[in-house]
């Protein structure tokens, strides 16, 4: 990762831009990816340090690979067929709280958790409800 300070950019408001080099290999693949990616921010230097800022950048991975993760690929929300009035969106919020009482619930495997609690009274279970 590097950082640079910046003025001028076309940006506005632009302080720091940041370029991101990763590495990444799919599951079971051989070939590892090359990606470069960039970002800017309106922090100046004293107030977004190079650490932080890969921090932030580590810690957005973090919520993908979990939340989005588990709502794509457990939940299977990219495949809904659900597509009308406010109805995605109350969907997603389930899909949210359903993650969130099994994880309180301490269930670390999302796709075991969820089959385990497919039944109306083992799923009111976790919510302490007999």
């Amino acid at each position: 990762m590097k950082v640079v300070c910046v003025d001028g950019l076309l940006f506005p408001h632009a302080r720091q831009v940041v370029r991101i080099h990763r590495k990444r290999r799919s599951l079971g693949a051989k070939k590892w990816q090359s990606e470069t990616v960039y970002a800017v921010t309106d922090l100046p230097a004293h107030q977004a340090f190079p650490a932080e800022i890969a921090s932030w950048a580590r810690g957005h991975w973090i919520i993908e690979n979990t939340v989005h993760w588990t709502k794509d690929v457990i939940f299977a929300e990219d495949v809904s067929q659900v597509r009308r009035h406010h109805t995605p969106a109350v969907m997603s919020a389930l899909r949210d709280l359903t993650r969130t009482a099994l994880d309180r619930a301490g269930w670390t495997n999302s796709a075991s958790d969820r089959r385990a609690h497919t039944r109306p009274d083992t799923a009111l279970s976790l919510h302490g409800i007999p």
